[in-house]
């Protein structure tokens, strides 16, 4: 049974109405209620302070930590102000809500700059709750698949990369030049250095960047943009492009073949998707992810979190039933888009000119 539990800051009379709710909809749906932090709790509701946004502190990677924070000062960008309390916090997942004369304002904000709203307003409260529940419930009880096996054993000849590598360095640059990589965020700017080694510690991340790109090997492997690296400047072998050998699922762990005497950089969270997708079609050569839409792509009905079996589950099986796999655009919806070719030109030619920077949000 999954079992929850409601932390942090002290309530307002809103708060305490809204976490109330949540307990009952989370109860009344097989979730276990527990009043005390257990070392397997599976799901967080930690409600944060403004001025001292405390995150909860995990003891697994698999607690899945939503944020609450309520804000009575109205704002002109909800996203732009929410969105650091996120990181501050440590969260998977933030609700911040924000209230008018008649009406609460309740929006949903995820790692990936996802971004979407309920509004609350009297007599809705069977709804609003059930709302929330279909929400939260599929991407709370999703499974991360983000650790690493790194194996010293990459053959010497490909210690400096091979055409492969260097026509992704070239694509790289190209994202870059289309304006579609995003800034790393500066996570070092909101957290504690204390936060920072809990935060590597759990999950092994250094840093916030977006979107990625991977090309195949040979019949079992792919190169592919490590996490937290400039995509437009990926060099090195090991640290800024890793040769993915394979997954092990005892382990639950992609495994990553580097050269010897070297720090390596983490895979992206994307590794296990691009894995499935390439282990069952022979014909991809290539994929790329990226933080933008296009006009009529077949999308994702849930915004699974990046670097769950879910969401990898979930694209393997739209790139399955498409008309071409080796050759199709697949939305992830409120994040972006992952897309198959032939090889790197392949998409950067059917994707040019095409694209939507502006990811819409549902």
């Amino acid at each position: 049974m999954m079992n929850f539990i409601i932390n942090g800051a002290e309530q307002s009379p809103f708060l305490t109405w809204f976490t109330e709710g949540i307990k009952e909809k989370f109860s009344t749906e097989g979730y276990e209620y527990c009043k005390e932090p257990v070392d397997d709790i599976r799901l967080v509701f930690n409600v944060i302070d403004k001025e001292n946004p405390r995150p909860f502190r995990r003891k697994a990677q698999a607690t899945f930590v939503i944020s609450i924070l309520e804000d009575h000062q109205e704002t002109e960008n909800t996203f732009e102000s929410a969105y650091p309390y996120i990181i501050r916090s440590i969260a998977n997942h933030l609700i911040f809500i924000t209230h008018t004369k008649d009406k609460s304002v309740v929006s949903f904000i995820t790692p990936e700059q996802g971004f979407y709203k309920l509004t609350y307003q009297h007599e809705q409260e069977k709804d609003f709750f059930q709302k929330i529940y279909e929400r939260l419930e599929p991407i709370a009880s999703a499974q991360l698949v983000i650790d690493n096996d790194f194996m010293d054993d990459l053959d010497q000849e490909l210690w400096n990369g091979n055409e492969i590598t260097k026509r992704m360095y070239l694509s790289g640059k190209k994202l870059d030049d289309m304006n579609l990589l995003p800034a790393p965020f500066p996570l070092e700017k909101y957290l504690t250095d204390r936060d920072m080694r809990q935060l590597k510690k759990l999950y092994g991340i250094g840093g916030l960047s977006y979107g990625n790109l991977s090309s195949r090997h040979d019949a079992k492997s792919f190169w592919m943009s490590a996490s937290g690296v400039n995509k437009a400047n990926m060099r090195v072998i090991g640290q800024d492009i890793l040769h993915i050998k394979g997954f092990n699922s005892q382990k639950s762990a992609m495994e990553i073949s580097v050269p010897p005497r070297i720090s390596p950089k983490r895979a992206s969270v994307d590794a296990i998707e691009h894995w499935m997708i390439y282990k069952e079609h022979p014909k991809v050569g290539a994929i790329v992810h990226i933080h933008a839409w296009m006009d009529g792509v077949q999308a994702t009905e849930t915004n699974y979190p990046c670097g769950t079996l879910q969401l990898a589950e979930t694209v393997a099986d739209l790139v399955r039933n498409a008309d071409n796999p080796s050759r199709t655009i697949i939305g992830l919806k409120n994040h972006g888009l992952t897309i198959t070719g032939r090889d790197l030109n392949d998409i950067f030619e059917r994707i040019e000119g095409r694209v939507i920077a502006q990811v819409p949000m549902s």
